[in-house]
């Protein structure tokens, strides 16, 4: 069976019990696993050293779905034995003394591993090939004295950056020897750990990009690559398991002793979709995240064959399945529960949240992309074509809210049943709430937090307006007003660290209603209004392709007078952000790269690139026709059956 017909046919979730061509392929058995040999004897005459020798994914029980790979190989996708669904197993060496020799060998066994399939070949690195490598980067060829450039370089770093770069290293989480991702917290001060010794898939997102910036790829890759194996595969009418294409939000290495074997050690994966977070609820933004990461690292890498992959491919898919399934709501919107984004605790933003739509629809316009031109993806393109012109507009008409936009509303005409209804959502006016009226700048404007029938939340949400901005969700005319409200509102949304996460907060009777009356959410503090630095990153994205760097500039300048002297916070309290958060973790990771990345960007602004996402000129044409046609106010017959659901 053809590759593209085998890709099909897992996507749509028919696919027989074994796909493969090859007979022998099924010798493998029900136990198949993929394995990486890493093997290596060191020398060392001081300690045995833990070397891990081999990776193996154990895929377990029931339905197989098999996929026909490039060249004639196969390899096959079970249901997840999730306690123990990847393992790395380590075995001591032997101490010898003297000078420490060998190899390292990648075997054969790579032909079976999908995170080497198709990309990867058999490899081996002599240790004296590695050495001489450094020694070349770093000496002098004349006379083998280190090059005096590199020493007036690292005197010129900043020490900020210097100290960042330090701590980011730090919390650089290992799988099998190679780097994996960055667990969330790195706080030797703190023995209340929680779950921030895990590494985040959003959590991971700066860090991602700082290592893309400073051209250390293979960080990236290895996470890209190992997340997709986390993605559940099997969609179950059990409530408990996720659904199909979902991303887990975090998961952790784990070593475990081997069964009968003191002296060896087994390193897991073991991913958390949701079941085991505060409220149990499952990531929304895993997904998205990982699209927008996987086109940022083709970008700047040059590496297509990472998102060619026929595994990749596949992956992209079984997320815009999930994102563009069917359901009961009307609009183009990503309906989603209250915490399965950044905001992951009871906030009032149920429903139709503005962060959630804008990485929506940057990851649709990101896996257009990338999506290879065949067959079976014809469908799934003019799906996404479609809702991409539907999100578009509903975000820019419906979300958008100025001094203009505000003055109408508050002489909206309610319970207007038409198809020709000027408020669409029954809105009522006395729902505009009186901080707004006077908040609202003349210049400057924003798109609100959520929109429900008979609702409409106009908090300022940080990362949806800055996100909006970058994917091109947002129009450039809104784009730039939105900047301007920034820097007319800088003393409510930046005050002494960047960046409030949503303005104004929520207090008294509405905090208790709406939170729960939650003791980490009080109001100017954590998600409630609180300032996160993470946030620097995203905004000075979004400067950089409107052409106002300054702003991100001042930002980054106010951040560095306290940020290091603070132990980068996870976030600060207090309305004008005077308090390191009463509960925040110190040396947070995204706190550090957010920084980063950030300093990277604006001196590098070119390198924003692989980020930004442009609108696309057939899109443009689509929605001036929706325009033109004023679908505010009339109804149109569809003289052929429209769908958004692949």
């Amino acid at each position: 069976m053809g590759t593209a017909e085998g890709v099909l046919q897992v996507f749509s979730g028919v696919a027989p019990h074994n796909l493969c061509s090859d007979p022998s392929s099924n010798a493998l058995g029900s136990a198949y696993s993929f394995n990486s040999r890493l093997i290596s004897t060191k020398r060392n005459a001081s300690k045995k050293i833990k070397i891990p020798v081999y990776a193996s994914v154990r895929l377990s029980t029931s339905r197989t779905y098999g996929v026909q790979g490039f060249g004639g190989s196969s390899y096959k996708y079970r249901n997840i034995d999730r306690l123990k669904f990847s393992s790395c197993r380590c075995q001591r060496a032997e101490s010898f003394g003297g000078k420490t020799t060998g190899n390292w060998f990648v075997d054969s066994a790579d032909d079976l591993n999908p995170l080497n399939t198709m990309v990867n070949g058999p490899h081996v690195l002599n240790f004296d090939d590695v050495k001489q490598l450094k020694e070349e980067k770093t000496d002098s060829m004349s006379n083998g004295a280190p090059i005096a450039s590199s020493t007036i370089h690292r005197a010129k770093v900043d020490p900020i950056e210097e100290e960042a770069w330090d701590l980011l290293r730090d919390s650089v989480a290992y799988y099998c020897g190679s780097p994996i991702g960055t667990i969330a917290a790195n706080d030797p001060t703190s023995s209340n750990v929680l779950n921030y010794d895990q590494v985040f898939i959003r959590d991971f997102i700066p860090s991602g990009i700082a290592f893309l910036l400073k051209g250390e790829y293979d960080i990236v890759r290895n996470f890209i690559l190992h997340t997709l194996q986390l993605q559940s595969w099997e969609k179950t009418m059990d409530c408990h398991s996720p659904g199909q294409g979902l991303m887990p939000a975090s998961f952790k290495v784990r070593t475990v002793p081997l069964d009968g074997d003191d002296s060896a050690t087994e390193e897991v994966l073991d991913p958390d979709f949701g079941e085991a977070a505060i409220g149990r609820v499952a990531p929304v933004d895993s997904g998205l995240w990982w699209i927008i990461l996987l086109r940022a690292y083709g970008k700047i890498s040059g590496d297509l064959s990472v998102q060619e992959r026929i595994d990749v491919q596949t992956g992209i898919k079984m997320i815009l399945k999930l994102c563009l399934a069917d359901g009961f709501d009307m609009f183009p919107t990503l309906l989603v529960t209250d915490g399965s984004c950044m905001i992951d605790r009871r906030m009032g933003i149920h429903g139709h949240p503005l962060e959630i739509q804008a990485l929506f629809y940057s990851a649709l316009m990101s896996a257009r992309e990338m999506l290879a031109p065949e067959d079976g993806s014809a469908d799934l393109i003019r799906a996404l074509n479609n809702r991409l012109v539907a999100l578009s507009f509903h975000i820019r008409e419906y979300y958008w809210i100025d001094l203009r936009k505000l003055n109408e509303i508050y002489r909206y005409k309610t319970e207007e049943y038409s198809y020709d209804a000027v408020n669409k959502f029954n809105i009522y006016p006395d729902q505009i709430p009186p901080w707004l009226v006077e908040w609202i700048p003349n210049r400057g404007g924003y798109l609100i937090g959520n929109l429900q029938p008979a609702h409409m939340d106009f908090r300022f949400f940080s990362l949806g307006n800055f996100w909006s901005i970058v994917s091109g969700l947002a129009t450039m005319d809104q784009s730039h007003a939105i900047l301007d409200l920034i820097e007319a509102k800088w003393a409510d949304l930046v005050a002494d660290m960047p960046f409030k996460i949503s303005y104004p907060a929520l207090e008294g009777q509405e905090w208790q209603i709406i939170t729960g009356s939650d003791p980490k959410n009080t109001p100017w503090s954590y998600h409630n209004a609180g300032s996160w630095p993470t946030l620097l990153w995203q905004l000075t994205v979004a400067c950089i392709k409107m052409n106002r760097a300054d702003i991100a500039v001042k930002a980054v300048e106010i951040a560095e007078r306290r940020i290091s002297r603070d132990r980068w916070p996870e976030y600060y309290d207090t309305k004008r952000s005077r308090f390191i958060g009463k509960q925040a973790h110190l040396f947070q990771t995204w706190s550090i790269a957010g920084y980063l990345v950030a300093k990277l960007l604006l001196a590098d602004p070119g390198a924003a690139k692989i980020l930004i996402t442009d609108e696309d000129p057939e899109l443009v044409n689509a929605f001036s026709c929706m325009i033109g046609a004023n679908p505010r106010r009339k109804r149109g017959r569809k003289n052929s059956k429209q769908s958004y659901i692949v």
